[in-house]
């Protein structure tokens, strides 16, 4: 069995990079819209508790992520005639194929199931890309 190389450090880095991509995708940029999105109340602050138990989850979740993504791009390694392919054209493979494959269609299910709206969607799908894009830039530059 070939060794898939993957780098510990990457997939930590990456772990961090994703927790603050997630703080300013759902604080700074897109906060307010996406709390009203959800039917959040925006005069209640949430516990503190319920804040440091989803930034726990959280980060559990950028890891497991990060972990398993890792994986996946070096899967990729094995795809014939790959080697052949530019390095943008490689991080660009494994992000789109990784978004539209797992991530676009649980989100396009909570619109269909859950009645959640194209904007929270497209929010969230977002989201993902961009995780799932500093997580391919990371991991395989470190």
């Amino acid at each position: 069995m070939e060794e898939l190389g993957i780098s510990m450090t990457g997939i930590l880095v990456a772990t961090l990079a994703n927790f603050f991509v997630g703080f300013l995708w759902y604080t700074v940029l897109f906060g307010k819209t996406w709390a009203r999105e959800m039917g959040f109340d925006m005069s209640v602050k949430p516990a503190a508790s319920a804040m440091v138990r989803g930034m726990i989850v959280n980060a559990i979740g950028c890891f497991l992520m990060a972990y398993v993504f890792a994986h996946n791009m070096a899967a990729w390694s094995f795809v014939p005639n790959m080697d052949q392919m530019s390095t943008a054209g490689k991080i660009m493979s494994s992000v789109v194929f990784t978004w539209l494959g797992f991530f676009v269609p649980v989100s396009l299910n909570s619109i269909a199931w859950e009645s959640k709206s194209w904007k929270l969607f497209f929010i969230n799908t977002s989201y993902h890309f961009m995780m799932l894009l500093a997580s391919a830039l990371i991991l395989n530059y470190l």
